[in-house]
């Protein structure tokens, strides 16, 4: 299923309907991201608010010590795959009650190296459980743990929750030197863009927002690379729409819940159609209209090509304006290059090794 279609909702609420209150763990959510943990955390409480269920979200960038506290009490567990190793590793909990083993955005999970840490967290996991995969695709490590892991598999496939008749995709030759100028000229164009801007790298996302920023158009940059309470703070803040415009690493493409969304922008070509569709299905959804616009140069010529032999993807060329230039820094002032860790947690002195995620858990 695509990235929005309510997944979450699916097996949330049938787990929950046959959820006991006990001093176990009986539910087990792996995810790909942060924020994604945090969402599906909260999608749960949600639903189990009128029982008493104690849900816990592990993940990576918080304190490890609280998480274990925790642990303790949960009957489910939402977590990124490095940080419960973490735990599992220190002996905080043990799965070995399990009922249930969920594996949300699978595929995203393997894109970002965890197939060897799901392997290991499921080894851990009594053999008698029942296994739920969700994925908006299906690559061979999606294959092999199917084949692997399930026994008497089913396969449920959605329809496509975005709009196509809604969805006007567009795309720009450009000159590399002349993205950010288009970029600032089309959004400056628009009314009111909510938008997202995706960039291949962590350092194009902070430059791009930076720049953006400069000129007049607020942005804010998530990626990885970020501690959580910043990544959160950023996040809260597009959501009440006080940013309207976001630029992000695809740690944004997968998974967040971000509804209605006018505009999405490519300012660096994705590398294959899946990752292209990933990108713009986060705009024209609950009946609501959406562009996506990619802006192509040379260096994207072949990632591009790639996009359009998919037959599904319909992108229309519009003639290159001619715009005017903008101030562009090529070089962040050395004070935004390390961003600033919340006061609360400056104010402890250095965090403990454990606590940072080095891995991007």
């Amino acid at each position: 299923a695509n990235t929005g279609s309510g997944k979450t909702f699916a097996f949330a609420l049938p787990i929950a309907a046959r959820l006991q209150k006990a001093e176990e763990i009986q539910v087990l959510v792996l995810v790909p991201t942060r924020e994604l943990c945090e969402q599906v955390t909260e999608e749960f409480r949600k639903i189990t608010k009128h029982k008493q269920i104690n849900i816990l979200e592990v993940y990576g960038g918080v304190s490890i010590e609280n998480q274990i506290r925790k642990a303790r009490y949960a009957q489910v567990i939402v977590a990124t795959p490095g940080r419960l190793l973490d735990l599992l590793k220190r002996r905080a909990l043990r799965l070995d009650k399990v009922n249930t083993l969920i594996l949300d955005e699978a595929d995203r999970m393997f894109d970002m190296g965890f197939i060897r840490d799901v392997e290991t967290i499921i080894r851990e996991t009594p053999k008698n459980r029942q296994t739920i995969m969700l994925s908006a695709t299906v690559p061979k490590e999606v294959h092999h743990l199917v084949q692997r892991y399930m026994r008497n598999q089913k396969i449920i496939k959605t329809e496509d929750q975005v709009d196509i008749h809604l969805l006007k995709q567009y795309f720009y030759v450009v000159q590399v030197n002349d993205r950010f100028h288009l970029l600032v000229h089309l959004l400056r164009k628009e009314k009111s863009p909510y938008a997202i801007v995706f960039c291949g790298t962590r350092r194009a996302v902070d430059l791009l927002a930076y720049n953006l920023t400069k000129n007049g158009i607020a942005a804010h940059a998530i990626h990885g690379g970020l501690t959580q309470a910043m990544r959160k703070r950023v996040m809260t803040s597009f959501h009440e729409r006080k940013t309207q415009i976001l630029v992000a690493s695809d740690v944004a493409a997968r998974g967040l819940d971000i509804k209605l969304l006018t505009h999405v922008y490519n300012f660096d070509v994705p590398k294959s159609a899946q990752e292209y569709i990933h990108r713009i299905g986060r705009t024209a959804r609950a009946g609501e209209g959406g562009i996506a616009v990619t802006l192509v140069s040379q260096k994207d010529y072949e990632n591009f090509r790639n996009i359009q032999q998919d037959n599904s993807v319909k992108i229309k060329q519009l003639e290159t304006p001619s715009v005017p230039l903008v101030e562009f820094a090529r070089v962040m002032p050395r004070s935004q290059h390390k961003p600033q860790r919340p006061f609360a947690e400056r104010s402890r002195g250095p965090p403990r090794r454990n606590n940072w995620n080095r891995r991007g858990r």
